[in-house]
């Protein structure tokens, strides 16, 4: 029976959803060590932020082919070793955009007029009214750094609050800025220059400890630093100096490089102008529920064969364009199946043509499918659209892509691959015809036209006489039953290709008997 394991807590409706398709185990709080040795038993495993998915994990599974995470981020999956194992990542992009969004405005409003320690003061008999008067957000200058779905939607409202929105992110155009309300800026300006700065971005070696003490000092003396999006962008210790010495005027911070926050972070030594929240930017109900219903369907919809809507190791296939690329991807992958019994040997490079219709669509998706296709007979069903690229680049394959603007000998255009390895060069062609059927229309630049079928023999002979006759009698004598046969030439009497479709497999010892007929230089037996 196909199996779920939940290691975090999740919402209620996310676990009725698994239950339509599988059974459900709930481990919360398992050690590393513990998953380990059960992930074997299961082919999903959701998580939100609690659990670690290590490379170890990863690999000591045996039937695991999804892993999802409840939340934005995957920084806690090791998504490199789970491309490498063929286990599809997903997670949930936009399921606590609001939740986090509205945390970090309640922050900046919470550190703006003293609220936390107002609070505490008045609970403790007080009335310091003079003490914490505190600033308005109307016409301060917002720097948002990175501007996804949650930076977006924290830009709007700060707009609606009458704030000067600013924005750095290398991905935005200005187009885009532009509908945003937000005004581009250098990232060392917008530091420099804003009232609040909004951290909105991923975990990354490249942001890392991004914030440290040389850009806290670049900033204004009562700027105020807002931290909802992950740990580990801004150097804690320098920030805890620079809230000391005054260097800037306050921070709210709601991630940590390390969590829970220990005992000893000097953030905790800071005694003014600092709201530290235990990583509640998602925490509101509606979120909770939000993101496990997203990514406890795309569990489900991929345990039943189905597409996930939000794949973070599939690049470039969204459930849309697999839709409406499903008849290229197929033929696609076809070709790279046929292609590589063609070329045998190890194959050093691959080459993509599109010509026509398809030039129109992404590249990438086409890419993926002819890996995979071009792969599937070494790797088998360790292979998949996960992993394709991955497991190219590590056997040494490169792929260059090419599109031809000509008007195509075919109404919906044309797929050419071509593989450069041991044995020399080969080329595979195919279109789609306009009842959606897959054709292959040259072999080796030699015209055919011929639907692919399970069985298939393909052979390279000298146009003559008599071939083909001897041919099918061989065959018969083997008990091969013939369904289709094309002969595909350049010229009268020249070399020429013969492409067979058969019902049954060729025997091994049929195939020396075939190459012993006159004229017939090679004969390769295919599989689809």
């Amino acid at each position: 029976m196909t199996k779920v394991l939940i290691t975090d807590p999740i919402d209620q409706t996310g676990i009725d959803i698994l239950s339509q398709v599988a059974q459900v185990d709930q481990r919360i709080g398992i050690s590393n060590l513990e998953l380990a040795s059960i992930i074997q038993d299961y082919d999903a495993l959701m998580i939100r932020s609690g659990t670690q998915v290590t490379g170890d994990i990863i690999n000591s599974s045996k039937k695991l082919r999804i892993i999802g995470r409840a939340g934005v981020g995957v920084d806690n999956v090791d998504v490199k070793a789970a491309t490498q194992k063929g286990v599809l990542v997903v997670n949930s992009p936009g399921g606590n955009t609001i939740a986090a969004a509205e945390h970090t405005i309640a922050m900046m409003l919470a550190l703006s007029r003293n609220i936390p320690i107002a609070n505490s003061s008045t609970f403790l008999g007080k009335w310091e009214r003079k003490k914490f008067v505190g600033n308005e957000l109307f016409k301060k200058k917002l720097g948002v750094v990175g501007l996804g779905k949650i930076g977006t939607h924290v830009a709007k409202v700060a707009n609606a609050l009458g704030m000067d929105v600013y924005g750095y992110d290398p991905f935005v155009s200005s187009e885009r800025a532009q509908q945003l309300q937000v005004k581009l800026s250098e990232l060392k300006t917008l530091f420099a220059e804003s009232d609040y700065v909004s951290l909105h971005l991923p975990r990354t070696s490249e942001t890392e400890n991004l914030v440290d003490m040389k850009v806290l000092k670049s900033m204004k003396d009562n700027a105020k630093l807002i931290n909802c999006a992950r740990g580990g962008i801004i150097d804690e210790e320098a920030l805890a100096e620079a809230l000391n010495k005054s260097l800037i005027g306050g921070a709210a911070i709601d991630v940590f490089a390390e969590e829970p926050l220990d005992s000893n972070s000097p953030l905790l030594k800071v005694d003014k102008n600092l709201i530290l929240t235990p990583h509640l930017g998602a925490s509101t109900r509606e979120a909770q529920e939000n993101v496990a219903v997203d990514v406890a369907e795309q569990i489900r919809d991929v345990l039943l064969g189905l597409s996930a809507r939000t794949a973070v190791n599939i690049p470039g296939l969204s459930p849309d364009i697999m839709d409406s690329l499903k008849p290229h991807l197929q033929l696609a992958e076809t070709m790279g199946l046929l292609i590589s019994q063609l070329s045998g040997g190890k194959i050093q490079k691959l080459d993509l043509r599109l010509q026509g219709e398809f030039v129109q669509h992404p590249s990438q998706p086409l890419i993926i499918a002819s890996l995979k296709g071009l792969l599937s007979k070494a790797l088998g069903d360790r292979i998949n659209y996960v992993n394709a690229s991955l497991e190219a680049e590590s056997r040494g394959i490169s792929v260059v892509e090419s599109k031809d603007e000509a008007r195509p000998e075919f109404a919906s255009g044309s797929l050419q691959l071509t593989t450069f390895g041991d044995n020399g060069e080969h080329s595979v062609a195919g279109s789609i015809f306009a009842d959606g059927e897959l054709r292959i229309i040259s072999i080796d630049q030699y015209p055919v036209n011929v639907s692919p079928s399970r069985f298939m023999l393909i052979t390279r002979h000298r146009d003559m006489p008599g071939i083909i006759g001897k041919l099918g009698s061989l065959l018969g004598d083997h008990n091969v039953n013939i369904a289709s046969m094309q002969v595909g030439r350049k010229i009268v009497r020249g070399e020429a290709v013969m492409v067979l479709s058969i019902d049954d497999p060729i025997p091994t010892n049929l195939l020396e008997s075939i190459l012993e007929v006159e004229g017939i230089t090679s004969s390769d037996p295919v599989t689809l």
